[in-house]
């Protein structure tokens, strides 16, 4: 098996930065993490030169980016699969809009079959058809919501397995979260307008994360007048084993917001995504998403639909890219990296039930490591130790 030795390395370590540190990689794990007195074992040697070496980050909402969308098809997907390392993403959840049924399951059977090169797919995150609010989606491929659909789709999802976003107003939300979260993965609570108790089920059932949170999350209107209605959000924050995630990009969510969930949820609870669109990575421009003309106005910045979409001005997703909401974290949360580096690697791994091989950078952990710069610019990304990205 090939070996593969980072030298010189800031090396993240349990939310805190190791100087003169040696990663050694082998059959696609992390072997040892030592310091530099020992000579150097023979293998593939890089030489960090005093960059910082952070666990590859995990982005658990994602659409599209660099021109590429997932609902265009397994090209697409495959495409964003190599393009993703750039941005210091090692896995990810491709995240699929509602199709009209027997569409849904005939097209996930084809994304299943994408043999990836670059970023590795944990499993396909399917954001609809079970939802009660559309927000950016097409609302008429929203469909049924029972049972008999969530098995049909897991079993097109193929043992890559499906991750399910639900609203928890649904009639039948617990029985359908049950049958989510059967096969061991989470399921995942969004564009909702549920009340506590409604939510309270949800969880039970077994929801054990929101995402993107805040936004398609409204709050219930005010029935006594001068009582602030307590609803989906109070209910997520107040339960401690219910994590959640955010679009941090300025636009989507207050900051603040992020600073409530986090003094709620613990640094372990609070994770970032993209929830990137067709256009991210790219210069401002207009695309098109889910029928709907798009436009990204500054790099980083949310997509909203133009004068032409059905409602102008309205987010549908961001240009947000992980290593961005990196940086977005440290200026806008005033954090230090190392709280950071766990909301895009170490926390999504803890939701995806994945805490003992990703999201570390330890013996026997999966090999995925991001090189940052002093900017924290990304220079260079493995994936199962082997480079997939080295920055010009």
């Amino acid at each position: 098996m090939s070996v593969l030795v980072i030298e010189n390395a800031r090396v993240v370590s349990a939310g805190a930065l190791k100087a003169n540190q040696r990663v050694i990689c082998e059959g696609g794990k992390v072997v040892s993490v030592e310091g530099m007195k020992a000579p150097s074992p023979s293998g593939e040697v890089v030489d960090a030169k005093g960059m910082c070496l952070a666990p590859g980050f995990i982005d658990l909402h994602i659409h599209g980016s660099g021109g590429h969308l997932i609902d265009d098809g397994p090209d697409a997907l495959a495409a964003l699969c190599r393009l993703l390392p750039r941005y210091g993403v090692t896995s990810f959840l491709p995240t699929v809009c509602p199709l009209p049924p027997g569409r849904d399951e005939a097209f996930l059977r084809q994304l299943a079959q994408v043999r990836q090169q670059g970023s590795e797919i944990l499993a396909f995150h399917l954001e609809g058809p079970f939802l009660a609010r559309t927000g950016a989606l097409n609302a008429d491929a929203l469909g049924r919501a029972d049972v008999d659909r969530v098995q049909k789709l897991i079993s097109a999802a193929g043992p890559r397995g499906a991750v399910f976003s639900v609203s928890p107003e649904l009639e039948n939300a617990p029985e359908l979260i049950r049958a989510m979260s059967a096969t061991g993965r989470p399921a995942f609570i969004t564009h909702t307008g549920a009340t506590a108790e409604q939510t309270q089920a949800a969880i039970e059932a077994g929801a054990r994360h929101a995402t993107h949170f805040y936004d398609v999350f409204p709050a219930g209107p005010e029935i006594d007048p001068g009582v602030r209605p307590c609803g989906t959000v109070e209910a997520i924050l107040a339960d401690s084993r219910v994590t959640v995630d955010f679009i941090l990009d300025g636009e989507h969510v207050n900051p603040l917001a992020v600073e409530l969930a986090r003094l709620c949820k613990g640094r372990s609870g609070v994770c970032l995504i993209t929830d990137a669109n067709v256009g991210a990575g790219l210069p401002p421009g207009r695309h098109v998403f889910a029928g709907e003309e798009i436009e990204f106005r500054y790099p980083g910045g949310p997509a909203r639909m133009t004068e032409n979409a059905r409602s102008p001005g309205a987010l549908a997703g961001s240009g947000l890219t992980m290593d961005q909401a990196l940086r977005n974290a440290m200026k806008m949360l005033k954090i230090d990296l190392g709280d950071a580096l766990a909301m895009v690697s170490e926390n999504p791994a803890r939701v995806l039930g994945l805490a003992g091989s990703k999201g570390s950078i330890s013996a026997g952990f999966d090999a995925d490591l991001v090189l940052l710069d002093e900017n924290l610019r990304v220079k260079q990304t493995w994936v199962a130790g082997r480079s997939v990205f080295t920055a010009a």
